[in-house]
């Protein structure tokens, strides 16, 4: 009975420091080696991007990216190398050199192959009751040059516009940057 009750007590008391602990931690964000946020959304630089499943050339590729400026989330730095996701969920390693600070996202990757009339629609506005300029398929790629929480600046193509930022992977919900 005795050690049942020191071991509430000890759990009790371990929950307090975190539940104290945890707004101090919510405050500020994860940095990475570089001092920059973690996570963070960036792009592909290269035409040709080798992701290893390991931070070195010493380890093996896992994956070749075949295309530049696609959006990529970096989740975790050691020294030049960046760990990084998908949109697709892919994880790995990449040299730091590879990628670019230049904003860019995917038009609803979690719609593709969901039919052929699903588009993320592209508005004159950032309105939801604005006049449609472009429809994106799924999986389309896109520059982003501002998001204000709620919709993001866009182009596709020579197309410009506004797009929700809930359809879209390569912006956090309610981001906001210039």
């Amino acid at each position: 009975m005795r050690s049942i009750v020191f071991t509430v007590c000890i759990a009790l008391s371990l929950g307090f420091l975190d539940a104290a602990s945890a707004p101090v931690m919510a405050q500020g964000a994860a940095k990475g080696a570089s001092g920059l946020p973690l996570p963070r959304f960036v792009s592909l630089k290269s035409r040709r991007v080798n992701m290893r499943i390991g931070p070195s050339t010493d380890y093996a590729v896992s994956w070749m990216y075949m295309k530049s400026g696609m959006p990529v989330e970096i989740i975790q730095e050691y020294e030049n190398w960046r760990r990084i996701r998908d949109a697709d969920g892919t994880e790995g390693w990449v040299n730091q050199a590879l990628l670019s600070g230049e904003r860019t996202a995917v038009a609803a990757p979690w719609m593709r192959g969901k039919g052929k009339d699903v588009y993320v629609n592209m508005r004159r506005e950032a309105q939801s009751g604005a006049s449609v300029v472009a429809k994106l398929e799924p999986g389309v790629q896109i520059r982003i040059g501002e998001c204000n929480g709620d919709w993001c600046k866009a182009q596709a193509d020579q197309v410009t516009g506004w797009v929700s930022q809930g359809e879209i992977w390569g912006a956090y919900p309610g981001e906001a940057f210039k």
